[in-house]
């Protein structure tokens, strides 16, 4: 088995580490939040005093970090761990930043003869504590078949989108497409309910119809319709309404340098931003139901 260093232990990294564990390999992890570092420890984790002590006879060292300046920060930063890391590690980032980002530290780290693989996820955090998670990689195909077996001790799919930072592009382009249909499956069971429709009835219509999506099938946002998702717990846990924003900001982002038309992802995004600044932020993204629901019934 792996010997793992593991950086950033939020909602996704947390469990994403105690799966490593899990599965038989030997986790050192670090995070800012002591209690973060308490529940890893408890999962088996060691517990390392600063971010250099992760890379200490590691072969991997895998990041789950919220945005570029810190993935950057970690690696490239005047005490960064491109100065600390083994030639013979390879350095997985989870992370979602921008395919620039993820193409900057990996040539970077490449100079000194690191391996680096950019590998997003998807899946939530429902996906992180059942180890299903799909990581969609950019990088050399021998990096990604390298890092396969410690990444499906965590997922269930590894897919090899091309060279780094084309994860972080399919990543984005993923997440896009589900925001549309997150808002638009939101649209119409509102619709239907307004119409004195029942939300169940009208899912399961839909289900069996030409509207069949991955939100009716295992996210419905209407709440009490389906158990175990975030719209029956009131909106908590899940993937945040500000994560959704973020990564609609980097596909905006990249579609203005390439000239991609994308007017349905750059109106989601401004629905995303709207919700977050009502204070929804923190609410699962599937909480945009409540935001177009009807004007009379508000």
């Amino acid at each position: 088995m792996a010997t793992v260093g593991f950086i950033g232990l939020g909602n996704m990294g947390g469990p994403m580490a105690a799966n490593l564990v899990k599965a038989g390999h030997q986790v050192t992890v670090f995070d800012l939040s002591e209690a973060a570092l308490a529940q890893a420890q408890e999962a088996g984790c060691a517990v390392a005093s600063d971010v250099g002590e992760v890379t200490k006879g590691a072969d991997f060292v895998i990041s789950m970090l919220p945005a570029d300046h810190h993935v950057e920060g970690v690696y490239l930063g005047s005490d960064g761990l491109q100065t600390q890391l083994a030639k013979q590690t390879l350095v997985i980032d989870c992370s979602t930043i921008s395919a620039e980002t993820a193409r900057k530290v990996g040539a970077e780290l490449a100079e000194r003869g690191i391996s680096f693989i950019d590998a997003p996820v998807s899946g939530g955090v429902g996906g992180a504590k059942a180890g299903t998670l799909t990581f969609i990689c950019g990088g050399r195909e021998s990096a990604v078949d390298a890092a396969r077996d410690v990444l499906n001790a965590m997922g269930k799919n590894v897919f090899r989108a091309g060279d780094v930072g084309a994860g972080q592009v399919a990543k984005i382009c993923n997440n896009m497409l589900l925001s549309v249909l997150m808002a638009g499956t939101s649209e119409a069971l509102q619709l239907g309910i307004a119409h004195g429709l029942d939300a169940k009835v009208l899912s399961e219509i839909m289900l069996q119809s030409s509207g069949r999506n991955w939100t009716l099938e295992v996210y419905n946002p209407c709440p009490d319709v389906m158990e175990g998702v975030p719209s029956s717990n009131d909106y908590q846990g899940g993937f945040l309404v500000d994560l959704m924003a973020k990564d609609l900001g980097l596909a905006q982002q990249a579609a203005l340098r390439s000239g991609a038309a994308t007017p349905m992802g750059s109106l989601t995004l401004n629905l995303y931003r709207s919700w977050s600044q009502l204070g929804h932020g923190r609410e699962d993204f599937s909480s945009i139901f409540k935001y177009v629901t009807p004007q009379t019934k508000k």
